[in-house]
């Protein structure tokens, strides 16, 4: 369900590549990302769950389903912000991850925002 908070949570994604613990003989590439999620809103807000697909280069599609991020469920005030780091593994150098997160207002309304497609990529990978 959407509502018009929706349209002022804001994410920002930075993707990283972890070269260290990646073993592309053995077809695992391990990513980090950054999230900052922001309320743009008037009224407070609570992440409850999120829904992500995870799609590697061979197009295998990964689905994660779950509360919270990071075993948190953040409370954004308005004009508040919250970051956290997470990863993913693929058998692929390249690969694509977007997705939803579930909140709720103060109103005990509950909506959905999009997270921005964003790539994943070993170095030199893409041009």
């Amino acid at each position: 369900m959407r509502n018009k908070l929706a349209e002022k949570i804001s994410i920002n994604i930075e993707p990283k590549y972890i070269e260290e613990q990646s073993d592309p003989d053995k077809n695992k590439y391990v990513f980090s990302y950054d999230v900052t999620i922001r309320n743009k809103g008037d009224v407070g807000v609570q992440l409850l769950a999120r829904h992500w697909l995870i799609t590697d280069a061979n197009e295998r599609v990964k689905e994660v389903l779950g509360e919270g991020v990071v075993g948190k469920q953040p409370h954004l005030d308005p004009d508040g912000k919250f970051t956290y780091t997470s990863w993913a593994i693929l058998e692929t150098p390249t690969g694509l991850m977007h997705g939803t997160y579930h909140l709720v207002d103060e109103d005990g309304e509950t909506f959905e925002t999009d997270i921005p497609a964003f790539t994943l990529s070993t170095p030199n990978t893409l041009h």
